[in-house]
């Protein structure tokens, strides 16, 4: 019972928007009913929050891979490289001033 919740929960919710707060009530739920221990819901819901971390960080990381990808793709200038042709132009600037 306990792996066709847990697998419920990590298709029906996706494990990265399973907070804890919806897994306690699940699980909470489950300790009701009798199908779960408090122990066994302790562990429960530290697996899924573990879990939902894991998957949420392997999700921005993949996001952030493929942002960086479409900023390569499109030749978009990074922000140190604006702050660079900054510096740049400000110099000129006051080269140019100092000529005049």
């Amino acid at each position: 019972m306990k792996e066709t919740i847990k697998k419920g929960l990590s298709l029906g919710l996706g494990l990265a928007v399973v907070t804890k707060e919806q897994a306690q009530k699940v699980v909470d739920e489950l300790v009701e009913k009798g199908e779960l221990s408090q122990q066994e819901s302790r562990e429960f819901v530290s697996d899924l929050v573990e879990r939902g971390q894991a998957t949420k960080k392997e999700l921005d990381d993949r996001i952030n891979q493929k942002m960086d990808q479409v900023k390569a793709d499109m030749n978009v200038a990074t922000k140190e490289e604006v702050e660079e042709l900054k510096k740049r132009i400000k110099q000129l600037e006051l080269q140019l001033n100092q000529l005049q």
